[in-house]
């Protein structure tokens, strides 16, 4: 072998062998640096359903700290309030110990209000909880001097009840006063004009009067009436007579 050959091969000897050891040397330090990383990291835990404090303190447990994002708080109906809805980052992602994960809160199942109805009509009343998300429920009638008939008097669930979004709500609907009833008195062969001052006083109300001619009645004395006597009788209700004349006289033509 030439001499130029040999210094050669001792020369590319030299060089592989500190290759092999840079190799070496780079191949350990990543495995110490990937050590040392995963050394200083931990799997985010699962904090979905848990309460505030309790997803603080795991946290906490694994060397992470918590930041609740209040405004981002939202409805959930499946979680109750006040628990973790979301975290971020997700759970079993690896974080560096001492990083901080977001919680989102729920609110618990979204509620609404009972808008006050008293006083509306019943066809408001619909718009109304419509407007609100809610409906009519059953419907029953009162007497309720104080307000017209078919306006709602009391409502269940009440005014500022806090209920689930497309509850129904009953109401209690005004028959407007209850009528006072009195006993239809007889006033055949009575004086109209009599009868007539009579109840126009007390406020009832007098129908159709028609004038028929009776012989043997006197003029004006009442022949028959509705309602007949004995009946109940409001003041909303129309009384109907019927009133007797005296024939015309006779004249000389007639004779």
């Amino acid at each position: 072998m030439s001499p130029v050959l040999a210094k050669a091969l001792r020369i590319l000897g030299r060089l592989a062998y500190v290759g092999a050891l840079a190799g070496v040397f780079l191949l350990a330090a990543y495995l110490s640096f990937n050590a040392f990383v995963r050394s200083g990291a931990t799997a985010a835990p699962d904090l979905a359903g848990l309460p505030r404090q309790t997803a603080i303190d795991l946290l906490a447990d694994h060397g992470l700290s918590a930041r609740v994002l209040e405004e981002s708080a939202r409805f959930d109906g499946a979680i109750a309030a006040g628990h973790v809805v979301e975290q971020q980052p997700r759970a079993r992602t690896l974080v560096k110990r001492g990083s901080t994960v977001q919680l989102v809160l729920s609110l618990g199942p979204q509620k609404t209000q009972v808008p006050s109805l008293r006083g509306q009509s019943l066809q408001s009343a619909q718009v109304a909880l419509a407007n609100s998300g809610l409906a009519l429920g059953r419907t029953l009638r009162v007497y309720e001097p104080t307000l017209e008939p078919g306006t709602v008097v009391e409502q269940a669930p009440a005014t500022g009840e806090v209920v689930p979004p497309g509850a129904t709500v009953d109401a209690l609907l005004s028959l407007g006063g209850s009528a006072e009833r009195y006993i239809m008195p007889d006033l055949v062969y009575r004086d109209y004009e009599t009868v007539r001052r009579f109840f126009e006083n007390r406020k009832f109300r007098l129908g159709s009067v028609k004038f028929e001619t009776y012989e043997g009645a006197r003029d004006g004395a009442i022949l028959r009436q509705f309602p007949l006597a004995g009946h109940p009788l409001t003041r909303r209700e129309a009384i109907s007579l019927v009133v007797a004349t005296p024939p015309a006289a006779a004249t000389e033509e007639d004779l």
